[in-house]
């Protein structure tokens, strides 16, 4: 168990709080002390829920292969106190994230939500406004339960034209500044373009690719991740 400074400066105020005022009784002294130096009150556990497509789902390689479990190991190897959820499903677009995303949000209840959906929807060639539309209720859905969002784009091959493809690149840009949400622009940038980084249908990419992936969603991931503040006891808040 790591305790903090900030949690010992507030343990040392509680005891002086606690000697000082004869209205706590020894017994309150002792279960309040008890509780703070418990693992439980220092061990409060965040959720990172990552929100995706085939891309974020690891197709064609084993789930440990992914940039999600990659991730996950990443932040272990950090002591960062996250659970990470991968609530991804091969094919989804954002009409179906929609549907989804009220359900996963009540059984996960996270802190954090990664969006990596609206690829399978452009090369379907479905309309720009309802994918935005789509893109921006589940950004507005994830903040109204208190999360905080990190937005990952996509890019079109060019066969789908330029008009097409410039619009389905700019919505999420759009979206992520209307919103005030960190985006990743590009997740596959540099690596969409080696053949032998991609599986062989040319759309997603190969186990070796993943650690690529990952290093280039860490860095807007990172502001978000917050240090995890002790889970102190009523009574040590009244003594701050």
């Amino acid at each position: 168990m790591i305790i903090t400074l900030d949690a010992v400066t507030k343990i040392i105020s509680l005891i002086k709080t606690c000697l000082l005022e004869t209205r706590l009784s020894r017994t309150v002294l002792l279960q309040t002390l008890i509780l703070l130096f418990s693992p439980s009150a220092y061990t409060q556990q965040s959720t990172l829920l990552v929100y995706g497509d085939s891309i974020s789902a690891a197709y064609g390689m084993a789930q440990e292969q992914g940039w999600v479990h990659l991730l996950a190991r990443q932040l272990e190897a950090t002591a960062a106190e996250y659970n990470v959820v991968n609530a991804s499903v091969s094919g989804e677009t954002t009409g179906g994230g929609v549907v989804r995303l009220p359900k996963t949000l009540e059984i996960h209840q996270p802190d954090i939500v990664i969006i990596e959906l609206g690829g399978n929807d452009g090369l379907r060639g479905y309309p720009i406004d309802n994918i935005k539309t789509n893109i921006e209720q589940m950004i507005s859905l994830a903040q109204a339960n208190g999360a905080k969002v990190l937005l990952i784009g996509m890019v079109l091959p060019p066969n789908y034209g330029r008009r097409y493809t410039s619009a389905f690149e700019a919505l999420f840009e759009e979206s992520a500044e209307r919103f005030n949400i960190a985006l990743v622009p590009f997740l596959l940038n540099g690596v969409a373009t080696a053949e032998s980084l991609m599986q062989r249908d040319g759309i997603h990419p190969k186990p070796e690719a993943q650690q690529m992936m990952l290093d280039d969603i860490f860095p807007h991931l990172a502001p978000l991740l917050m240090p995890v503040t002790p889970n102190l006891p009523d009574v040590a808040r009244k003594a701050d």
